[in-house]
Parts: structure tokens; sequence; C-alpha cells
């Protein structure tokens, strides 16, 4: 719970691959979980609130893997709430420029780095009233960048103290270019920004944060030299396992000019079901 990641020293051979979670399931989380280095708990995206993004938390102490938790905005409520729940890192949204940063350490940060309140509950149950001794270094502050203005601020954003990695949102910067959000990410069509981003982080010694969902992804993502990648997530793990059964299924029982007619469907007995 809150305890420094691995990637820290510097010595890993590979980034740190994590599960996003979008869906408030805890029983999925717990059995698919151990299969990830960490854990991307969606709360701007996903259908989730944050008695749901406690409730993860609890599962990735129980699994022994750091929690992150991408808040719905730059709100400080929600950043020291899910920090006090035992987060071991918090991502904030849509960050445009240093102003916006320098706010978001200030909610994550204790004093003198910023001005965090004291006093979680889930926490100190954990850890003990000493907590906040370490907290600014065991906890993660992840700054997500999606627009071509967020990420020309990239450097002086990461030269912040406090600010402990980038995150570029390609979709979001796809179309605030006016570009189709679907549009394939490659190194034509937004490596530019990524070396941006990448070169601020290597700068001044940040994480660097992106997807690795296929082949193209995974490639850029060994490009740049991604520290944590997001490799899927629950939501395309059961569509897609689902979808792919249910076709298995069609296809093995599909009506050909030889097979007899189907059975009659059975009369309605009053069950939902």
């Amino acid at each position: 719970m809150s305890s420094p990641l691995p990637f820290l020293d510097r010595k890993a051979t590979r980034p740190l691959y994590g599960l996003s979670v979008m869906y408030p399931s805890a029983g999925a989380l717990e059995r698919m979980g151990s299969d990830w280095d960490w854990i991307w708990i969606d709360c701007q995206h996903g259908d989730l609130d944050w008695r749901e993004a406690t409730n993860l938390l609890r599962v990735t102490t129980l699994i022994k893997r750091p929690g992150f938790v991408r808040i719905p905005s730059q709100d400080p409520g929600w950043v020291g709430k899910l920090l006090d729940a035992g987060a071991a890192g918090i991502i904030i949204p849509m960050v445009e420029n240093v102003t916006e940063a320098k706010a978001m350490i200030q909610a994550a940060k204790f004093p003198p780095l910023g001005n965090r309140s004291y006093g979680g509950r889930r926490i100190i149950d954990f850890l003990g009233r000493g907590y906040y001794k370490t907290a600014n270094t065991d906890t993660t502050l992840i700054i997500q960048l999606e627009s071509n203005e967020a990420v020309a601020q990239a450097d002086a954003i990461a030269a912040l103290d406090g600010v402990d990695g980038l995150f570029l949102g390609p979709d979001d910067l796809f179309l605030r270019d006016n570009q189709d959000v679907d549009t394939a990410k490659t190194d034509k069509t937004i490596g530019k920004q990524y070396q941006i981003v990448t070169d601020a982080c290597r700068k001044h010694g940040k994480l660097q944060i992106g997807h690795g969902i296929n082949d193209v992804t995974l490639g850029m993502a060994k490009q740049f030299g991604y520290h944590l990648m997001i490799g899927g997530g629950d939501v395309g793990f059961l569509a897609n396992s689902s979808k792919a059964t249910a076709q298995k299924m069609h296809a093995f029982f599909k009506t050909d000019a030889a097979a007899p007619p189907a059975a009659p469907a059975p009369k309605a007995s009053g069950s939902i079901y």
C-alpha cells in the first residue's frame, strides 16, 4: 500500500504492464489483477465514483499491486480523498499548463512541497500516523497532456518538483487537432508529440506513461522508453472474449440445407430467464 514502485531504481529492463479498470467489480479485479504489475482505476471515463474506487483500492492491497487512480477532473478533493484511501498514484487528466500542474502538486503533496491535508483514515490505519513523512515520495503524481498546447509545455511541467511523470493522451490530442480519434497511433501521426514528452521526462528524470495495446503501440513504448504501460482493460477483455465465444458457438451450430428443423421454443414460465 503506497509503497515505492520497482521501476524507481531505473534498473528495470521493461515497462510495468498495467490493467485498466472501468467497472466497479471488486471480484473481477481480484481475479485478473495479479496478472499485471499495476492497476489503473479510471474514474474519469469509467463507471466509478470515489467510493467504488476506494473498494478497488482495497483489492489492490489484497493482490499486492499498486493502484493508480485517474480522477474525473482537476479536483483537489478527489486527489486527497483517494490518496487517503491508499492510492499509489493519481493521474490528473486534461492539464494544459504549468499553473494547472502546480495546483495539482498543492493537492497531492504535503508541505513544504504542497498543501495536502493530513489525516486520512485508511492510510493511518495501515501505515500509522507518520505516513506523511514519506508520502511525497511514496506516492506518484502523473500529469496527463492531451493537447498540442499542453505538449508544448511538457518540459516546463516535467521540471516541476512534485510532478513525478507525464502521460500523453492521444485520443483527445487527435480530437483537438481535428483528427479522427481512431487515427492509428504511429510514429508518423503522433511520434512528434511523444518525442517531446519523452525528451522532457528524460531531461528531468520523470516517469513516462503510455498505451501498448497493439503491436504498433508496443513498438512505440519500446522506442520511447515508457516506464508504465497500459496493456489492456476489463472492458476489452470482457467484450472481446464474450464476442469471440458467441461467434464460435454460432458458427458451430450454423444451419445448413441438410440440418433438421430447429426445436420449438419452450413456453414461457414466468421466469425472467
